[in-house]
């Protein structure tokens, strides 16, 4: 049986949470990992400083979709400044499982969608050292 982690990783892949458009969103954001085919894309509602939804699309490895997932549960009612200090520790802690580092890409692709959304609605270049 697999660990308790790996579970809660499938789960999330099987049956992501906030999947799907948000037309009302304030931003959209897109990236890709070229490696691996990885696709996510995020929609953000924002009201004054704050996330107050959002929801993803995407395909490919259950990793970076279970951290698609587990990250929009995780900002849902975040101000824009706490989505913004999560880092890529943050998302790695929130999947619970040692990664080797071709996975950090999947797992913080969604983290870098997120601060793309961000750094767009905010009307600032994303650093490529903070995506």
């Amino acid at each position: 049986m697999a660990s308790p982690e790996i579970e809660i990783i499938l789960d999330h892949y099987r049956n992501p949470r906030n999947f799907g458009d948000l037309p009302d969103a304030t931003v959209r954001a897109k990236d890709s990992n070229p490696l691996c085919g990885d696709v996510v894309e995020m929609h953000l509602k924002i009201e004054g400083d704050r996330i107050v939804d959002v929801r993803f699309k995407g395909k490919g490895c259950a990793i970076s979709q279970a951290s698609a997932s587990m990250l929009t549960e995780r900002i849902k009612g975040m101000t824009i400044e706490e989505a913004r200090r999560l880092g890529r520790d943050d998302v790695i802690d929130m999947l619970g499982v040692q990664l080797s580092p071709v996975r950090v890409k999947c797992a913080t692709l969604s983290l870098k969608v997120l601060k793309l959304a961000i750094y767009t609605h905010l009307g600032m270049k994303l650093d490529e050292k903070e995506g």
